[in-house]
């Protein structure tokens, strides 16, 4: 559920920070509709508590791959919810991107495309690294909450044979493995941030 969600998500909701980023004021596409549009789209979804969106976006799981529960309704849930948090925190980092480095590829006549896979994304890479951990490390949150419309993995794992078994072991033993793999996952990112950064 974690892969699918990080890397369609991730793909869709780097295509929208992008969105936000160049269509904002000032930005490489200007352009105030398309930008309140996107802004208040992604202002409306990425609130919303997870363990409610899973619930509400039933309706629409059944529509689109043919069911409401299970876990492919479960990854559907969260792929969508990972699209409107990568969102915005590809935006916040790709702000953080010095406008003189933007500006000086213009005036060497480079296009607005060229630009934005060239120069934006590789000056912002680093931050977007750490951007994307953060975001894979909220995904196994998300998943472990996947078992309210019976999706499975460790969290279902931890509530139906540990907590409402009353059994300890399990309850800790599943928690245990999650904290190891959040932990792999966020040393993992570091590393690659941090080789990036000093290129």
């Amino acid at each position: 559920m974690g892969s699918i969600a990080l890397v369609i998500g991730g793909l869709l909701g780097l295509g929208l920070g992008l969105g936000l980023f160049l269509t904002r004021k000032g930005g490489l596409f200007a352009n105030r509709p398309v930008f309140v549009v996107l802004n208040v789209l992604v202002n409306f979804f990425r609130p919303i508590p997870f363990v409610i969106f899973v619930a509400a976006l039933q309706p629409l799981a059944r529509l689109v791959i043919g069911t409401g529960i299970g876990i492919w309704a479960a990854t559907f849930a969260i792929t969508i919810a990972a699209i409107f948090g990568i969102s915005r925190i590809v935006e916040q980092n790709l702000v953080t991107v010095n406008p003189g480095v933007i500006e000086a590829a213009r005036a060497m006549g480079a296009s607005r495309t060229r630009i934005t896979f060239t120069v934006l994304v590789p000056e912002a890479l680093g931050p977007l690294i750490l951007g994307f951990t953060f975001a894979f490390v909220a995904i196994i949150d998300m998943t472990a909450i996947a078992g309210v419309i019976a999706g499975g993995g460790l969290g279902s794992f931890a509530q139906v044979y540990g907590f409402r078994q009353f059994d300890e072991i399990v309850t800790w033993g599943s928690i245990l493995v999650l904290v190891a793999i959040v932990m792999v996952i966020q040393v993992s990112g570091n590393l690659l941030a941090r080789k990036v950064l000093r290129r």
